[in-house]
């Protein structure tokens, strides 16, 4: 049998298993199933785009910062604040003119000039997972009373409407779910949640996505790739058979994703992703280990026909010592951000990946009794790259203290709006929904004119 490992035996509340992404396998003496991911990722493709498999060449890169970062210790300097506001680093020079960042930043500072910093994007929520859940899936839903998932995630959603850029590749994956964040399908089905790797240790979603590896793509129980093209010749004669005897649309893609699903294992493209070994020493130096490692990783998977890829970063949620937590993981998360946009930029890949930074919400405009920030939704900086937008810009403003916007606010909606446009989707596109109605991607919300 040739499967993909099950990561865990809970249940979910439809009474399936939740298993590692896909499970190629154990059709009795066929050998060779179809993978309920693949052939949901095609039907949703199709009903979606109202018959015709919508296309795209972009992807998304998701830098993910739980806990919600400080927008006066990245982007959003105050120097000539009072020390309680503008905190403990200094500004220094960026390669946009006229935007400095925090000393601990230098290697997003190099790359400035490829990127636009939102100064003003600010909501009114100050739960993390209700405004975590609000950011990633457009809509409310969740909070920290109640934190099961309400909506699908975007990439959730791009996995339906999109499915993977490349045959043979995933359509999603979520790398170090760190527990502030809702990365997966709800309603849409275990189908379209995200291939998960790293650390998932925090709590992601709630406690509830598999995880896996890229050990989960190889070939077992002594099957080799003539073997398993039999069994998949054996049961295609079947499924003609069947095909003749029932004329069921279900039955309609079933070709292309048998082809898919043999691709992902047999093609290797995925597992070879995944294989770090494989890139230059140089590179691979140049990003470094941990998150950087994972950044080259996320790049390697968008090469290979990722859609969409979360890399969570830090735990951000810094209310004491926030000199100490930004100490140790600003400069990592820097080096992970700013090597991957230049090494994108080299490649000419940047364009066609949008690379995204953001947490839920920013931190209060004052530093509290036990030298830390709280939670401050009222103003957060966004950093956007890549993803076919103009960039080498700053939009919006806020006051002294960056405590809230002054000019050009950007809502939740406008970041959701954001990430959809540069993958071809339309805010007023649909999908059915759990009662069977057509739903809105977004709300609301457009893309600031100055992107576009």
């Amino acid at each position: 049998m040739l499967r993909i490992r099950d990561l865990t035996t809970s249940r979910l509340c439809d009474g399936l298993s939740r298993r590692c992404f896909i499970e190629i396998g154990s059709l009795s003496a066929l050998g060779l199933s179809m993978p309920a991911l693949l052939r949901s990722q095609a039907r949703g493709a199709q009903e979606s785009a109202g018959g015709a498999q919508r296309t795209s060449p972009r992807s998304v890169i998701l830098i993910w910062q739980h806990g919600g970062p400080s927008q006066l210790e990245t982007f959003d300097m105050k120097p000539d604040a009072p020390a309680e506001v503008r905190g403990p680093y200094r500004p220094i020079a960026s390669a946009l003119p006229g935007l400095d960042v925090c000393e601990l930043c230098p290697e997003q500072a190099k790359v400035m000039d490829k990127c636009t910093v939102i100064r003003s994007f600010s909501h009114e929520n100050s739960d993390h997972w209700a405004a975590a859940h609000w950011m990633l899936t457009a809509r409310l839903g969740a909070n920290g009373s109640d934190r099961a998932p309400r909506q699908p995630s975007m990439g959730a959603i791009s996995s339906h409407l999109l499915g993977p850029r490349r045959h043979g590749a995933l359509a999603s994956v979520n790398m170090n779910d760190g527990g502030f964040g809702y990365h997966g399908a709800a309603w849409l089905g275990v189908a379209h949640n995200p291939f998960g790797y790293g650390d998932y240790s925090y709590g992601n979603e709630a406690g509830r996505l598999a995880t896996g590896d890229d050990k989960s793509f190889s070939l077992v129980d002594g099957l080799n790739h003539d073997r398993v093209l039999n069994r998949v010749s054996l049961q295609r004669q079947f499924d003609s058979l069947r095909r003749r005897l029932d004329a069921n649309a279900d039955f309609s893609h079933l070709d292309a994703v048998d082809q898919q699903a043999v691709d992902i294992v047999l093609s290797g493209q995925i597992r070879e992703a995944f294989n770090l070994d494989r890139e230059d020493v140089r590179t691979r130096d140049r990003y470094g280990d941990g998150w950087g490692a994972q950044a080259l990783l996320a790049r390697r998977l968008i090469e290979a026909g990722v859609r969409f890829v979360t890399l969570n970063t830090g735990y951000w949620d810094d209310h004491g010592n926030i000199k100490g937590g930004l100490d140790n993981k600003l400069p990592r998360h820097d080096r992970a951000v700013g090597v991957l946009i230049q090494d994108l930029a080299e490649r000419g890949m940047l364009d066609d990946t949008l690379v995204v930074t953001a947490g839920e919400f920013g931190r209060t405009p004052r530093i509290n009794k036990d030298a830390g920030r709280d939670h401050w939704p009222q103003a957060q900086s966004v950093l956007l790259a890549g993803g076919g937008y103009r960039h080498g810009q700053v939009i919006g403003t806020t006051n002294d203290k960056a405590e809230y916007p002054t000019s050009r606010k950007v809502t939740v909606e406008d970041f959701c709006a954001i990430v959809y446009h540069a993958l071809g989707l339309r805010t007023d596109d649909t999908v059915i929904d759990h009662s069977g109605r057509p739903t809105k991607l977004v709300p609301g919300g457009e893309v600031p004119r100055e992107l576009l």
